[in-house]
């Protein structure tokens, strides 16, 4: 077991616009989840330029980034990060596998540049000045799951704070077929080893496959954490807006699934 604290959290998907007092109220079910557009993120973490180069998979996880540094009220150059995304860069890698196919096979190096599964991280890396660990992973659905495991034993191990983000858009045709993600989705958790301001207490641990998989009672907002691997953090989301003592449970392995006990 891993026992972390959370103080810093970015939330960003269809009919949530951040970890705000309105996204807090669909999550704790005082309200009904319309699955509404995903606005598109502008993060001015990054400077002008390259926000005009970042793709808009890293401006989604730019953009939730942003939003739980800021309500950890930490200096970003000071946190190691975790991004995880299942399948990262699909519409680059379409734009890519046209190339090739076309006569010419003229394959832009900028294009490949970007099409690396550590993209989002370099981006972070330039925008704060960061010199910290960091590490890009991906896991198909279970990918918050390990997301999560990774930036929770970096708190354990290391004296410094560290930023998880998880994230995933739809690919476009004709991938879309063989990974159909439903909407764009995207959060972010700024984790500590100390309580000091914490908005919660994680303790994470292994369970066994028979334990059931926590759900949404909302139908919307459980069909959106279905449909996209980063989305499968939302219960631990909604536990938190609700403010109870809570026991969330994630996919994860053939035999294990991740548990997480909240405590306020």
């Amino acid at each position: 077991m891993i026992e972390v604290h959370l103080c810093g959290i970015g939330l960003l998907g269809p009919g949530l616009a951040g970890y705000n007092e309105d996204s807090r109220e669909l999550l704790a079910g005082r309200r009904l989840h319309r699955c509404e557009p995903t606005p598109d993120p502008v993060p001015p973490l990054l400077p002008p330029n390259e926000r005009r180069r970042a793709s808009a998979l890293v401006r989604h996880a730019l953009a939730v980034a942003e939003e739980a540094i800021q309500g950890a009220e930490v200096d970003p150059g000071t946190l190691a990060t975790v991004f995880a995304s299942s399948g990262g860069e699909y519409a680059i890698l379409d734009r890519m596998c046209a190339a090739l196919a076309s006569p010419d096979r003229a394959l832009s190096p900028t294009l490949f540049h970007h099409s690396v599964h550590n993209a989002a991280a370099g981006y972070f890396a330039i925008a704060t000045g960061s010199r910290r660990s960091s590490t890009a992973l991906a896991a198909y659905d279970a990918t918050f799951a390990a997301g999560l495991i990774e930036a929770a034993g970096q708190v354990a191990a290391e004296p410094h704070p560290v930023l998880f983000v998880a994230y995933d858009l739809p690919p476009p045709e004709p991938l879309y077929p063989a990974r159909p993600l439903s909407a764009p989705f995207a959060l972010a958790l700024v984790l500590l080893k100390q309580r000091t301001a914490a908005l919660a207490r994680l303790q994470v641990d292994l369970c066994g496959r028979d334990t059931p998989v926590t759900r949404l009672p909302d139908p919307s907002l459980d069909s959106l954490r279905r449909g996209n691997p980063a989305a499968r953090g939302l219960p631990l989301l909604a536990a938190l807006a609700r403010g109870a003592a809570e026991r969330v449970v994630f996919e994860y392995l053939e035999d294990r699934h991740l548990a997480v006990r909240i405590s306020p």
